[in-house]
């Protein structure tokens, strides 16, 4: 089995893994906005967190299998209410799918939000990622009813987890 670790990405020191994670893994934004991301969108993913989040109490995380970084996550707090958890972004590369590692990256991000006494964890699946959203089902994860519509006329539903 590969060594598997997860840890925090720092915004300078780890942009250039971002990217060619990015480059190396296209398919979510490909699927999300219909073009590959570029270096903007790695920059993006230290920046961005939900309406009324602080980003510098989010946590930026990359998955390793090996060296490799294999995944990134994104979690954000007081979202949508003020004492919940959010995950902005979870993807792995396709490398790394397919072997139970996407579940043991939600895990950990899991533990995050409950250290944090977030009673439940949110987040958004796109309407053409039933695949995405399978998984979010077989995790505990269910609709809330709530959606929204992306610029590219797609529509994101709200997803939830009690914790």
């Amino acid at each position: 089995m590969t060594d598997l670790h997860i840890r925090p990405l720092d915004p300078v020191a780890d942009l250039p893994l971002v990217t060619a994670f990015y480059a190396d893994a296209p398919d979510f934004w490909l699927l999300a906005e219909g073009a590959a991301p570029g270096p903007a969108k790695a920059q993006e993913f230290f920046d961005d967190c939900p309406p009324g989040s602080d980003p510098e109490a989010s946590h930026r995380l990359g998955l390793f299998l090996g060296d490799r970084l294999s995944g990134l996550a994104e979690l954000s707090f007081a979202f949508p209410r003020p004492e919940d958890a959010y995950l902005g972004l979870m993807i792995l590369g396709p490398w790394a799918q397919g072997a139970g590692n996407g579940r043991r990256f939600l895990a950990h991000v899991e533990a995050l939000a409950r250290q944090a006494d977030c009673p439940s964890l949110y987040l958004g699946v796109l309407d053409r990622n039933p695949r995405g959203r399978a998984f979010w089902e077989r995790e505990g994860f269910a609709a809330t009813g709530d959606w929204r519509r992306t610029e590219q006329g797609d529509h994101v539903f709200r997803m939830v987890k009690p914790l």
